[in-house]
């Protein structure tokens, strides 16, 4: 842990009362004026930190950032966000961002976060709006140990993880579009952006990106009457850094259990979430557009459907349409 993370941990603990800069500066073996710098850097990090020459130091107030100190600070993982999480107060896309790191070796388990995205990106090409501090923009890198036929999982493995999450942390009734939309009161809260790094047939590695919706904001108009946050929803506002730290340690676990049961568990969760099975669906593909009924979920997540004359068509990726509240793409 760095030693400007172990400070605040000390400060955290020892809040309601003063920290001496001697205690400190025994405890990390550094010189005094050396935690006078880490102090000065953590007040550069927004948090409030009163001094006294007699008393020593104590935090008066946290910033409502997402810094890895604030996430980490009873984060419940072995190793997601705990190896290597990087935060930008603004970047062009995260998940840009993962991908570079992950070609560079990066592992498992590395966490990317900002604050704002200039050029946030959203499935299908489009744009994923990220206003500064309203919401969560997140990408975490994996390596799966399995084949790349099985990548399509990935999508809806994240979606039920994320819908649980925010279930469990603010009592909202989350549901799915197929495939990667986060959706409450028929409107769309949050979305995914799976992105696969592969060799021959293997999967390198996958950057799983999150965009979610959290503070009451200004949505562009085209997006008003198709997007909503947690904060509009709940009337009260909700701690990003622990809405965070619930999607990693499900994350984590549910990923984990994968290994032991399969996909199978998984995949019944998301067919109750996203209440796509039976039916009919308009389905835009590789320039092509078909309509027909969901018959079924394959393995994979993939929708199978049939279409006239009794063909059957499995569709992995494109733009699908059909009755979900009125729910179209963000």
């Amino acid at each position: 842990m760095a030693v400007k993370d172990t400070i605040l941990g000390m400060l955290k603990v020892h809040q309601d009362d003063w920290t001496s800069g001697e205690a400190l500066s025994l405890q990390l073996k550094i010189s005094r004026a050396a935690v006078w710098k880490h102090i000065a850097k953590l007040r550069q990090d927004g948090y409030e930190i009163e001094a006294s020459t007699r008393k020593g130091y104590q935090l008066k107030s946290a910033p409502s950032l997402l810094l890895p100190a604030e996430i980490k600070d009873g984060l419940k993982t072995s190793i997601w966000g705990k190896r290597d999480m990087v935060y930008h107060p603004e970047t062009a896309s995260t998940n840009t961002d993962a991908k570079i790191l992950a070609t560079q070796g990066a592992p498992e388990g590395t966490v990317v976060i900002a604050e704002h995205q200039t050029r946030g990106r959203g499935r299908l090409g489009r744009d994923w709006y990220s206003p500064h501090s309203r919401g969560i923009y997140i990408s975490v890198i994996i390596r799966p140990r399995f084949s790349l036929q099985d990548a399509p999982i990935l999508t809806p493995l994240t979606a039920v993880v994320m819908a649980e999450a925010l279930t469990e942390e603010t009592g909202l009734e989350v549901l799915l579009k197929w495939p990667n939309d986060i959706v409450v009161s028929g409107r769309k809260i949050g979305g995914i952006l799976t992105e696969i790094g592969s060799e021959m047939d293997q999967i390198d590695f996958a950057v799983i990106g999150l965009g979610l919706n959290v503070r009451r904001c200004r949505f562009p108009e085209d997006l008003k009457s198709k997007a909503t946050s947690i904060e509009e929803e709940t009337s009260r506002r909700v701690s990003r850094a622990g809405l965070v730290r619930s999607y990693l340690g499900k994350f984590e676990t549910v990923y984990e259990q994968k290994k032991t049961w399969g996909f199978g568990p998984l995949l019944k969760r998301y067919e109750a979430l996203t209440a796509v099975v039976g039916k009919e669906v308009t389905v835009n593909s590789g320039g092509r557009r078909l309509s027909g009924r969901v018959r079924d979920l394959d393995e994979h997540g993939a929708l199978i459907v049939e279409g006239g004359g009794g063909t059957t068509i499995r569709v992995v990726s494109g733009d699908v349409h059909y009755s979900f509240n009125g729910v179209a793409d963000q």
